[in-house]
């Protein structure tokens, strides 16, 4: 496994980099990656969708004030302070970071007159652009845009990553009460423990709201959304499978068909994220790599590896066939909830997870597929039944 950049180089050109290149996670790349490759697909969606007549472009109307809301100036030094706050302590403990980035990130350690000076910087920035904007537009008491659908992807995905990012974290906590109680702080800071239906329940509602707002069609953007999101989440699962970072499946002892690769029936996950296992022979000592020197015991199913196979699979089924054939505005989501659903159900047999004995012994995402596949039907039941009305 790759836990960072430093040993993607070191296992694909049999070199050790600097360690600093130790401060791009593998998981977060590959989340980088993520929106990357959604983006684009949404953005062509949202074009041909404009070209269909399905969106419109948005036209919005601003005041020139020459000098910033109260608002602007708030969530502005909010922005600054953060990046401040941390960018000092990292300057001045650059060690800590390389050694632990996720862990200076994702917590509370920060330096308060870099946040300051943030703040101020990012504050006085604004001042800056809307004197600018108050000199290029003088005479004007307004200014209208326009813009189209597709110019909107990175504020969707900006929204997307915060919202799901909040989401993923609360169902996390949720799965683990007890956890919560005994370091609140500590768990809603930390990085680890992020769950997939969160981040879905919880983009989807940032999105949605941000969406309406815009005077957007809900229903035409969520169909552009549901092959977007297969492939995203695709992508995302190279993440974590590449970085080892827990998700992977029960142990496999059944003996493995000749024809299949081994990465693709069992898997020990040597140098996985979260150090679990036993410790690999020879590995302690060598530079940098001491904190992954760990891999499992016995072999488990590569749950990971099944679901980016099955859900960008999905994706280009829904991008190729079942977007150009499905045309009750609306049901394309609702066919995705249900895909993802189903996938999500079996691939929990197989892979690592608490049980609830009061549910039918199901887990969080078993339960949580359940319910999206009841709303997955009785959505696209209820809307076919609506455009059959209309008729």
């Amino acid at each position: 496994m790759y836990p960072n950049l430093y040993f993607i180089i070191e296992g694909i050109f049999g070199v050790k980099p600097p360690v600093f290149f130790s401060v791009v996670q593998t998981f977060g790349l590959f989340l980088a990656f993520c929106f990357i490759g959604a983006g684009i697909m949404l953005s062509k969606d949202l074009k041909e969708r404009t070209a269909l007549g399905q969106f419109k472009a948005v036209t919005s109307t601003r005041k020139i004030t020459g000098s910033p809301s109260i608002s602007d100036l708030i969530v502005n030094g909010l922005i600054g302070f953060i990046l401040g706050f941390k960018l000092l302590f990292i300057i001045l403990d650059t060690g800590a970071f390389v050694a632990n980035p996720q862990d200076v990130v994702l917590s509370t350690k920060g330096n308060i007159i870099g946040g300051i000076i943030g703040a101020l910087l990012m504050m006085a920035s604004k001042y800056w652009e809307r004197n600018q904007e108050a000199k290029k537009y003088s005479g004007k008491d307004t200014i209208k845009t326009i813009t189209q659908p597709q110019e909107l992807v990175g504020d969707i995905l900006i929204i997307a990553a915060i919202s799901g990012l909040i989401g993923a974290k609360l169902f996390a906590v949720m799965e683990y009460p007890d956890r919560l109680i005994e370091d609140p702080i500590g768990q809603l800071l930390s990085g680890s423990g992020l769950a997939i239906y969160g981040g879905l329940v919880g983009g989807f509602l940032g999105v949605f709201t941000f969406i309406k707002r815009k005077g957007l069609s809900a229903l035409h953007m969520m169909d552009a959304a549901g092959p977007a999101l297969l492939l995203g989440m695709g992508i995302g699962r190279m993440g974590c499978h590449f970085s080892g970072d827990g998700d992977w499946g029960i142990v496999n002892a059944n003996p493995k068909p000749g024809w299949l690769p081994d990465w693709l029936w069992s898997l020990k996950y040597p140098h996985n994220v979260n150090s679990e296992g036993l410790p690999i022979e020879g590995c302690a000592g060598q530079f940098y790599t001491d904190r992954y020197c760990n891999e499992l015991a016995e072999g488990v199913y590569p749950t990971s590896v099944y679901e980016i196979i099955m859900l960008i699979g999905l994706a280009a089924i829904f991008w190729y066939i079942l977007r150009k054939r499905v045309k009750i505005p609306g049901v394309l989501f609702f066919l995705f909830l249900i895909a993802t659903a189903v996938e999500r159900y079996f691939i929990e047999i197989i892979r690592v997870n608490d049980r609830y004995d009061w549910f039918f012994n199901m887990t969080q995402a078993q339960i949580v597929s359940v319910v999206l596949v009841i709303i997955g039907i009785i959505g696209s039941v209820l809307l076919t039944m609506r455009k059959k009305r209309t008729i």
